[in-house]
């Protein structure tokens, strides 16, 4: 059985790791996006915290662009780990999304402290409430992480899952896909937390298996601990789950690094020659099908012909 359950958990790893790189790249090909051109932009030193910008500057594109990535830190850690654009824009939602992803980041933690656990018992040290201070620590601190992760983000996953379920404004616009994720998360969430209150309180049973992991030890038997069946069935889901969200939207934990960057807070400005403009004339050639009357695309006019049809007809007239 532990075989069987490594073998799952390194298969979702590669799919994991391969899915992410995969859209990754995918993203990072596609043609040049609208970007909004909203200001402030975070990186733009010392004017972003009035709205300012290198435009203001006469002959601007003569002169050197000054960005600052504290500037972008200052925005981007509150959106990641306080979901502050949640918070301002919809505080209701917020107290349900908050506890969800909140949850999520303490079972990160969670993993990590597994990791080194797991590494320290291979390397022969027990984790245990009456070892070393180090040990003590490790002990304590995983399983404190492991009952507040599992614990708040069932909860935010069952708030999140309620409101598009039984609040019409939300439910309009809710997929299928949403429900069966929530519920995902929900079911693997309530028997993960079932499982350290019955089987694994110390989580004694996980950082076995994550030191079986590391150390590719698919076939001895040796063991500190049992497996289980909520253990089994905490492990197999966790598996699973870990391929699957890079595969769905959900995979927006690191897609929006292009949305920030790309679309927000791109203010690159087009020079002759240059990259953004190759992209553009590039972009330009798309054959365009989009019938509006404004448009009149019919699948063979280009986009190029779109945006000069006007300045043609007036020369004719």
């Amino acid at each position: 059985m532990v075989g069987l359950l490594l073998l799952l958990s390194y298969v979702s790893v590669l799919v994991f790791l391969i899915a992410v790189v995969w859209r990754f790249v995918k993203i990072s090909r596609l043609p040049l996006h609208l970007r909004w051109e909203l200001y402030p932009v975070a990186h733009e030193k010392g004017r972003a915290h009035y709205g300012g910008s290198y435009l203001e500057e006469s002959d601007w594109w003569t002169k050197p662009r000054h960005s600052s990535l504290i500037g972008e830190l200052k925005v981007m850690i509150p959106e990641i780990l306080l979901l502050a654009g949640v918070w301002e824009h919809n505080r209701k939602h917020w107290f349900r999304s908050f506890p969800f992803h909140f949850g999520l980041y303490l079972l990160a933690g969670l993993i990590g402290l597994l990791v080194v656990g797991g590494m320290a018992e291979a390397a022969g040290v027990a984790i245990t409430a009456e070892g070393t201070a180090v040990a003590k620590v490790l002990y304590h601190a995983t399983r404190f992480l492991g009952y507040a992760g599992l614990g708040v983000a069932l909860l935010g996953t069952v708030a999140l899952l309620a409101r598009r379920m039984f609040e019409a404004d939300y439910r309009e616009y809710t997929k299928t896909a949403d429900y069966i994720n929530l519920a995902f998360f929900a079911l693997t969430l309530a028997v993960a937390l079932a499982a350290h209150t019955t089987a694994d309180s110390s989580s004694a049973v996980l950082r076995d298996y994550v030191s079986r992991f590391l150390t590719l030890n698919m076939v001895s038997s040796e063991a500190t601990v049992s497996l289980s069946a909520w253990s089994v069935a905490e492990i197999a889901l966790g598996s699973v789950l870990l391929a699957y969200i890079p595969l769905t939207h959900m995979s927006h934990f690191f897609t929006k690094w292009f949305m920030y960057h790309d679309i927000r807070w791109n203010d690159e400005p087009t020079s002759a020659g240059g990259k953004i403009e190759q992209q553009i004339g590039e972009v330009l050639q798309y054959p365009v099908s989009w019938s509006a009357s404004h448009i009149r695309g019919d699948g063979k006019k280009t986009w190029a012909d779109v945006a000069t049809s006007g300045v043609e007809e007036s020369k004719e007239q």
